[in-house]
């Protein structure tokens, strides 16, 4: 399925606080589907994470250190309280009560990798000159699907500087067919063969004696 991008994996993320986020991620999955509501309470996860995302203030509020635990909890009661299940909201208190809900977004980011894992799924980052067509999406989905083995989940992203390339990008693989990237390595080598012609000539009229 090609969507369009809206994870911030593309953002740096500090290492040690995406380690913290899998432990979380790996509990709320086990939570998750001791329940039988894996589906929904991901997609509910998702949700938190898009709201932290669009609304800064409240991502910086509930993520301070300087806001007590007991205020935190009664704002997540008072804003999610009637549209998350009692499961969602209580790990977010857990989340709270640990002083980790400034990793929020991480930690769903780590829940949907194991959530797609669970379910076969691959996410494929997906850069692009222009928007891909319906056929050739579904072209690339079944060759995606042939290589990967599995169900790609493909976020697609527009990047006009990309002069008619494609970017596919699978966990920490990059396959660059980027026409731009590749002019770049042409001139690049170019300028380096330039460099290199000139110092040679320089040491050989240097040789000649003609310094």
């Amino acid at each position: 399925m090609i969507g369009s991008a809206k994870h911030a994996n593309s953002k740096a993320v500090n290492v040690a606080a995406q380690r913290v986020a899998a432990i979380y991620a790996k509990a709320f999955i086990g939570i998750a589907e001791k329940a039988g509501q894996t589906d929904s309470m991901v997609e509910e996860l998702e949700s938190v994470g898009a709201a932290f995302e669009r609304f800064e203030k409240l991502d910086a509020v509930l993520g301070s250190a300087l806001i007590p635990h007991e205020e935190k909890t009664q704002m997540l009661d008072r804003i999610f309280g009637s549209r998350l299940s009692s499961l969602v909201l209580d790990f977010l208190k857990v989340l709270s009560r640990h002083g980790r809900l400034d990793i929020t977004r991480v930690v769903q980011w780590e829940v949907q990798k194991l959530f797609d894992e669970l379910r076969g799924r691959v996410r494929v980052a997906l850069h692009t000159a222009t928007p891909l067509e319906d056929g050739l999406s579904r072209t690339l989905e079944t060759s995606l699907r042939a290589i990967l083995g599995a169900e790609p989940q493909v976020d697609a992203d527009v990047d006009p500087e990309l002069i008619g390339g494609i970017v596919l990008r699978v966990g920490d693989t990059v396959y660059d067919g980027s026409v731009a990237r590749q002019l770049r390595h042409v001139r690049e080598q170019m300028i380096n063969r330039s460099i290199h012609e000139i110092q040679s000539r320089r040491d050989r009229f240097r040789h000649s004696g003609g310094n």
